[in-house]
């Protein structure tokens, strides 16, 4: 079994997120905000991040630059997946500056999406 971490503000998504990512036998925490994601994330062990790039608190990024306190850039890329609706040029830079994968938002292909988040 997988363990991962959603840090996701919007509830509807973050429960929406869990539910199926539960469905199909993954162990699930969550989030609302960054902070206290980052807390999590530094506390546990997760086999996947799946952390929304615009929070409330901070971004997504800054999540990433305070898991560096805890994981090497490879393990970060192996573990974040950013969700985000603004993928501009400079955002998918700057992911792959961590080479973590970008997932769109809304999810063209919610299967597909899920996938993406636990392979």
């Amino acid at each position: 079994m997988k363990d991962i971490l959603i840090i996701e503000d919007e509830i509807l998504i973050q429960q929406s997120l869990k539910k199926m990512l539960e469905r199909k036998g993954f162990k699930v925490d969550t989030s609302a905000s960054g902070k206290n994601g980052i807390n999590l994330l530094i506390q546990n062990n997760y086999d996947r991040i799946i952390c929304d790039l615009m929070l409330q608190d901070i971004s997504g990024f800054d999540v990433i630059e305070e898991a560096k306190r805890k994981y090497t850039l490879e393990e970060i890329g192996q573990k974040f997946v950013i969700m985000t609706a603004y993928n501009s040029p400079q955002v998918l830079a700057r992911a792959n500056s961590y080479k973590c994968r970008v997932l769109n938002k809304p999810f063209d292909d919610l299967e597909q999406a899920l996938c993406l988040m636990t392979e």
